[in-house]
């Protein structure tokens, strides 16, 4: 009987993360995941995963994508098939107060792991985690691989700096190193600072009459939303082709953050104009205005298309949320 395949994630406990674990499981591999020591609630999208595989091949290590010892040690240690790449500090907003720190995370932890596969392990196949934001003021619409980044926060500036270090020791030392630009993907395990979740758990809240209001900032940007549960299926897809390569992974439609809150309300039998008040605060420094992406390339290389609708999305979500309502 032939060994499992190894894969290491990174961001193992949030969103993206608790679904490719689970992906990965169901397709027989032994998974890792790193997970920070100072992480509130580390295993709490990672439980249901230990009752349903009885003979888990699930481990999950502490660390940190800013200390390069770690690091290594862990991946010294697991010496991975497949590393996926999903740790970040992922919240734009909070970029603009934490630059030097989001920089360090997201750009300077994929160097540390690049380096790791480089000079330690070849013929690991790596998957970067690379975001649409990364178009910020787009040059054209819909974004494709080709389109060129125009980044709007730090926390963009430095997703671009980290794909380009992926597509860089790909082209320099020959590593199978693949970038996936996913537009926005939501789920019920989408965090809770998010404004898709905030949006629903907020009206979960108005329901129960536990709250009467719900506070957002910029309800007319625009954005591609699909469903993270199917977005990680194309992760995985990118590391089993013949050779390496950057695809957008996307929906090709736009909603604008009013919609969500329409569709929500909706759903909910609430008008939406009575609980929604804007605040200042969660407006961005920069704003980007719009983003659509165009999967094309994804679909006809990797034969990967979404298929969850937006009303399907709002949806679930929204459902999740108010279970024991």
């Amino acid at each position: 009987m032939n060994n499992p395949k190894r894969a290491f994630i990174t961001g193992i406990s949030g969103q993206d993360g608790s679904y490719l674990a689970e992906l990965l499981l169901d397709k027989g591999y032994e998974v890792h995941g790193l997970v920070r020591r100072s992480s509130l609630v580390p295993r709490e999208r990672l439980e249901y995963l230990y009752p349903r595989y009885k003979d888990s091949k699930l481990f999950l290590h502490y660390g940190d994508m800013a200390d390069g010892s770690s690091l290594t040690r862990l991946l010294d240690e697991i010496q991975p098939d497949e590393l996926y790449n999903l740790a970040a500090q992922s919240h734009v907003k909070i970029s603009f107060e934490i630059p030097e720190y989001t920089f360090d995370v997201v750009a300077g932890g994929v160097i540390r792991i690049l380096e790791w596969i480089r000079s330690r392990k070849p013929d690991t196949r790596y998957y970067q985690a690379s975001s649409s934001e990364m178009f910020g003021l787009v040059r054209e619409t819909p974004q494709r691989e080709t389109t060129p980044f125009y980044p709007r926060s730090p926390y963009a500036v430095a997703k671009a700096a980290a794909h380009y270090a992926t597509v860089n020791y790909r082209e320099s030392y020959g590593l199978f190193t693949c970038g996936g630009i996913l537009f926005n993907h939501e789920s019920p395990r989408r965090g809770e600072n998010f404004v898709t979740r905030k949006i629903t758990r907020g009206i979960a809240a108005i329901m129960a009459k536990k709250s009467d209001h719900i506070f957002l900032g910029n309800l007319h940007a625009r954005r591609d939303w699909g469903y993270a549960k199917e977005y990680v299926e194309a992760m995985w897809l990118m590391l089993q082709q013949n050779e390496p390569d950057d695809f957008v992974i996307a929906t090709g439609e736009t909603h604008s953050v009013q919609d969500f809150v329409v569709e929500a309300f909706s759903l909910a039998g609430l008008d939406w104009q009575q609980h929604i008040k804007i605040d200042e605060r969660y407006l961005r420094p920069a704003e980007v205005d719009v983003l659509i992406g165009d999967a094309t390339k994804a679909r006809e290389k990797l034969g990967w298309q979404p298929k969850t609708t937006f009303k399907e999305l709002v949806r679930l979500m929204l459902e999740a949320d108010c279970v024991g309502l």
